[in-house]
């Protein structure tokens, strides 16, 4: 994530969005753009980090609101480099989106690396489920967190943060909790998550991201993936060095 890489680099981390930099007054937002990019050069080296960022720097489209272009204009001339480009080098300029295919053409040229990240395999499910449970009693075994990890298969980073939080709710919905709670129960007494917690939960925690969805993505990471053709020419070495 992007805080890890402004940690791992000792860099001065900004979190923007879009409410952030919009405005009612005339001009406002593009000063705020251009005061953003100022102190983060003054703070170098530094991070600016933009989610969903194709809400800023989404296609221009005939009809759209003027101030809206007008901040997308100067984020987009702010991401050249006006200043020189020494004045960027200890910049970096990171946005993540689920929608890909909306992002402007001038904003996608000047995005230099463009990175699909691919949903967690099985051993960062597991990861993510260790976490998830790290201070809660679980009765869970080996066999039973490793058929929980096929059963998630294709669940993003984020349904495996709700799953573990709606089966870690279920011992607090069992009949008669609310009385002992108010009688004093302590933390320990609560019984541990079962894996017929996770059942429950899994059946109302769903796979956000469906197989449509890892289709378009993959569409436009063969187009625009910045590391694409180096996986193409690798298969391509492989599949030769096989026949």
């Amino acid at each position: 994530p992007p805080q890890a890489i402004a940690t791992d680099s000792r860099a001065t981390f900004f979190s923007i969005s879009a409410s952030s930099l919009m405005s009612k007054w005339m001009g406002e937002g593009e000063r705020l753009v251009r005061a953003l990019f100022g102190v983060s050069r003054a703070k170098a080296p530094s991070v600016i980090f933009i989610d969903e960022v194709d809400s800023l720097l989404g296609q221009r489209r005939e009809g759209e609101h003027d101030s809206t272009i007008r901040i997308k204009n100067e984020i987009l001339i702010q991401m050249d480099g006006v200043a020189g480009a020494a004045a960027n080098e200890q910049m970096l300029f990171v946005g993540a989106t689920n929608r890909p295919q909306e992002l402007d053409d001038a904003a996608r040229r000047r995005l230099q690396k463009r990175l699909l990240i691919p949903l967690p395999d099985e051993e960062a499910r597991r990861d993510m489920l260790q976490r998830g449970l790290r201070g809660i009693s679980n009765s869970l075994t080996d066999a039973e967190l490793h058929e929980l990890l096929g059963l998630t298969d294709g669940y993003s980073g984020s349904d495996m943060a709700a799953l573990c939080r709606e089966a870690a709710m279920c011992p607090c919905r069992d009949p008669g909790f609310e009385s002992a709670m108010f009688a004093g129960i302590g933390a320990g007494e609560v019984r541990p998550v079962t894996r017929a917690d996770f059942d429950d939960a899994l059946s109302q925690v769903r796979a956000s991201v469906g197989p449509k969805d890892l289709e378009a993505f993959e569409a436009w990471n063969r187009q625009y993936g910045s590391f694409q053709n180096k996986q193409a020419k690798a298969q391509a070495l492989a599949a030769r060095a096989t026949a």
